[in-house]
């Protein structure tokens, strides 16, 4: 966690920045014991998971940053990072394929790092002033979703492979990266996190209706 004890320092963060950063990658490091045996079938981890995890920790360090009271430097700072997150999401699932390493873990950590960052990327966009609270829903639909289907089991049922889905989850990542971003203005900012928002609810829409007929 040096580069966590060095942003406090050099950004002049909370005491309690480092404490967040090891909290989220603490719950993140419980989660990943817990699902590889079960759902790894490889004798190693695999490099498509230790690039996944990378970026899990660039996710943690953006994370901290909730709550924290900063300037500009840090508001470009955390663009850069996030950004980098963003940008390695496609290097596992190369590493995957070229190592022929793909597994239903690897899927889902992939799947939870990217949940996790574009709920960090809206709470942001939101702590920036770059949109209404609403922007939230961005990043907490998935969750939401999730919790809806403990109540409903026929949520729970699997979905088709979709491009339409991955399109609309790089369009979030892209367009809340925009919206944080310090040299673009509000009400700019707002409107192309609200575009995106309006993608990504009518997606849930559909799958949702897909799952309702098929159940």
């Amino acid at each position: 966690m040096s580069l966590a004890m060095m942003a406090e320092s050099r950004f002049d963060l909370s005491p309690w920045y480092v404490a967040k950063a090891l909290a989220v990658l603490g719950v993140g490091a419980a989660l990943i014991l817990q699902g590889l045996p079960t759902h790894h079938p490889f004798r190693s981890i695999g490099s498509a998971n230790l690039a996944t995890a990378a970026r899990g920790t660039l996710v943690a360090l953006l994370a901290a940053l909730v709550g924290e009271r900063f300037g500009n430097p840090v508001q470009y700072v955390a663009l850069a990072v996030a950004t980098t997150a963003a940008t390695l999401d496609g290097v596992d699932g190369w590493l995957a394929r070229k190592t022929n390493t793909s597994s239903r873990f690897g899927a889902r950590f992939d799947m939870e790092t990217d949940a996790l960052l574009i709920l960090t990327l809206a709470v942001l966009a939101w702590q920036f002033g770059k949109a209404g609270i609403w922007v939230l829903l961005s990043g907490a639909m998935r969750y939401l979703f999730v919790l809806a289907s403990l109540a409903l089991p026929w949520l729970r049922a699997p979905l088709p492979h979709s491009f339409r889905r991955k399109a609309v989850a790089v369009l979030q990542t892209i367009a809340l990266l925009v919206a944080m971003a310090p040299f673009v203005p509000n009400p700019a900012s707002a409107l192309i996190a609200g575009i995106a928002l309006l993608a990504l609810s009518s997606s849930f829409l559909i799958d949702v209706i897909w799952l309702k007929r098929k159940a």
